[in-house]
Formats: structure tokens, sequence, C-alpha cells
């Protein structure tokens, strides 16, 4: 009886090492473009963009009191296209357009993990309404969630 127990247990232990896989998956699988501002948002900041079947998607809702923000980008697609609208205190609504251009880099960790893409920004432009200027600090848009991308400057009266 004891010795079935320890083939028993054997057994439960071998099983569990072969479930283990040596496989290293990334656990931070988000690949977003992280936004900084100059100095914080007063009013509400909602971003938007334009899905493949042209319905609008709320990428960030009511954002307010923001100094920065993270957003994912596209990977079928060489300019991704944001709207932004900005709502003051008086509820004025000003409305600017963001194109970020950028190369899709294929990542690739292994056949046992889900595909991603990586990005390199090549410029940033804008309609200049609300928005001021937009610099490009870091091209490389990867893993790295600490990374600051894009630096946006919006007009005095934001």
């Amino acid at each position: 009886m004891m010795q079935l127990r320890r083939v028993a247990l054997w057994m439960m232990a071998a099983v569990g090492f072969a479930a283990c896989s040596s496989i290293d998956c990334p656990i931070q699988t988000t690949v977003e473009v992280n936004y900084v501002l100059n100095d914080t948002l007063k009013d509400t900041l909602t971003v938007l963009t334009k899905r493949a079947d042209r319905q609008d998607t709320i990428l960030l809702n009511r954002g307010v009191g923001l100094t920065k923000f993270a957003l994912p980008m596209s990977s079928g697609q060489p300019v991704d296209t944001l709207v932004f609208q900005i709502v003051n205190k008086q509820k004025a609504m000003t409305v600017d357009t963001v194109w970020i251009k950028k190369d899709d880099i294929p990542h690739f960790e292994s056949v046992d993990c889900a595909t991603h893409f990586f990005h390199h920004i090549t410029q940033v432009s804008a309609t200049h309404v609300a928005i001021d200027t937009l610099f490009i600090l870091n091209p490389s848009v990867t893993y790295d969630i600490s990374a600051k991308h894009i630096e946006i400057h919006f007009k005095n009266s934001h």
C-alpha cells in the first residue's frame, strides 16, 4: 500500500513537471504610445479614432487634470489618425486631428507566444487648433511602459 502511494506521488510530480513549459512569453504585452503634456490639462480631453469598419472608437474618455496618458497603436496601417476633443469649463469644444506616421515591426518571441508588433514613430503632426506643438521624445514603441514617446504642448487657453 505504501509502495502504491509512492508511485502515485511520483507520477503526479512527473505530470506536474511535464505540464510546465520552458517558454517565457512576456507578461507585459501592451504596446502603447505614452504621451506627456508640458503642463497639467485643466480641460476635458477625449481621444477617438476610426476602426476599420469606419465607426468611432473612444480611446480616452473625458480625461481631466492629465499630465500623461497612454494610447494603443494600430498594427495594420502606416498612419494612425486620432481626434482630440477638448472641452473647456464653459463647455466650448475644440477639435484637433493628430496623425502619427510609423513603421510596424513584427516582434517574434516564440511559436507558443502571441505575435505582437513594435513600432517606430517617424513623424507626428496636428491641425493646431488647441494643440500648439508635438515632439517625438522616443520613436521606439515597445513593451517599455516607462518610455515617454510624444510630448504635447497645448495653447495657453488649455
